[in-house]
C-alpha cells in the first residue's frame, strides 16, 4: 500500500451510515472515493456530492449514490487531496483544476478532512504554483492586474495547446509566489479582485488532515482549536 492509498483508506473508514459526503479530485482523492466504493458495496448507505465531473464518473463507477447540492444544506463530511499542506494546516490546492467547487464543498461540510502523502507536508506554502481561476471575459485584463499587483511568474494553463477550461466554464493561471509569507492575507487579496472566481489557498479550513508514509503508516492530525 502506498502513501496516498493508505491516507485516502484511512479516511474512508471515517464516514457512517447516513452521512452526505463531499468526494474530492485528484490521485489521492480516487483512493478515497475508491475505499467508499467497496464500503457502500457492502451495505454503507450514504448520499454523496462530487466536486468534479472526474469524481463524479468514478463515484458513479462504484455505485456511490451522487446528489444535487439542492438536496441538503451542508455536508457531514468532505475528503480532498492538497497540493501543499502547512503546519497550520493551511493548503494550496488546485492542481487538478477544481478548486472551486472543492473550496464550496469544504466550506459547507461539518468536517473537512485532508489527505496528503508525506511530500506534501510543507514549512511554509508556496513552492506549488498556486492555482488561480479566471473569468474568461477579458482575463486578460485580469491578469495585466496580478502582474502589477504582484512581483511573480504567471502563466496560464494549457491543454494540448489551448487554455484550459475548468468544470465550471473557466480559465486557471498558475501564479509562482516560491514563498507566501501571509496565506491568509494572500487569500483575502485575491478575492477581493475583480475577475478572480476563487483560487487554491484554503485558510483555516481544513478540520484533518491524514498524512499518509510509504511505508503503509498514517498519521491524523486535528486542528488546533
Amino acid at each position: 500500500m502506498n502513501a496516498k492509498q493508505a491516507a485516502g483508506y484511512r479516511a474512508a473508514k471515517l464516514v457512517q451510515d447516513g452521512m452526505v459526503v463531499g468526494l474530492g479530485t485528484g490521485s489521492t482523492a480516487y483512493y478515497a472515493i475508491e475505499k467508499i466504493g467497496e464500503r457502500v458495496a457492502q451495505g454503507l448507505q450514504i448520499r454523496a456530492i462530487a466536486t468534479s465531473n472526474a469524481s463524479e464518473e468514478l463515484a458513479l463507477k462504484y455505485g456511490i449514490p451522487l446528489i444535487p447540492a439542492s438536496e441538503v444544506e451542508r455536508l457531514d463530511i468532505a475528503i480532498d487531496g492538497a497540493d501543499e499542506v502547512d503546519p497550520e494546516m493551511a493548503l494550496i490546492k488546485g492542481g487538478g483544476g477544481a478548486l472551486l467547487r472543492e473550496k464550496l464543498v469544504a466550506i459547507n461540510s461539518d468536517r473537512f478532512i485532508v489527505i496528503a502523502d508525506s511530500g506534501k507536508m510543507v514549512p511554509q506554502l508556496g513552492q506549488f504554483k498556486l492555482p488561480i481561476e479566471l473569468v474568461p471575459f477579458c482575463y486578460e485584463w485580469t491578469l495585466g492586474q496580478l502582474k502589477r499587483n504582484y512581483d511573480v511568474q504567471f502563466e496560464m494553463r494549457t491543454r494540448d495547446g489551448k487554455l484550459y477550461v475548468t468544470d465550471n466554464g473557466n480559465y486557471i493561471v498558475d501564479a509562482a509566489f516560491g514563498k507566501i509569507p501571509s496565506p491568509a492575507q494572500l487569500s483575502h487579496e485575491l478575492k477581493m479582485m475583480t475577475g478572480v472566481v476563487d483560487h487554491g489557498l484554503f485558510v483555516d479550513i481544513a478540520d484533518t488532515v491524514i498524512v499518509g508514509y510509504e511505508d503503509g503508516r498514517t498519521e491524523m492530525i486535528e486542528k488546533k482549536h
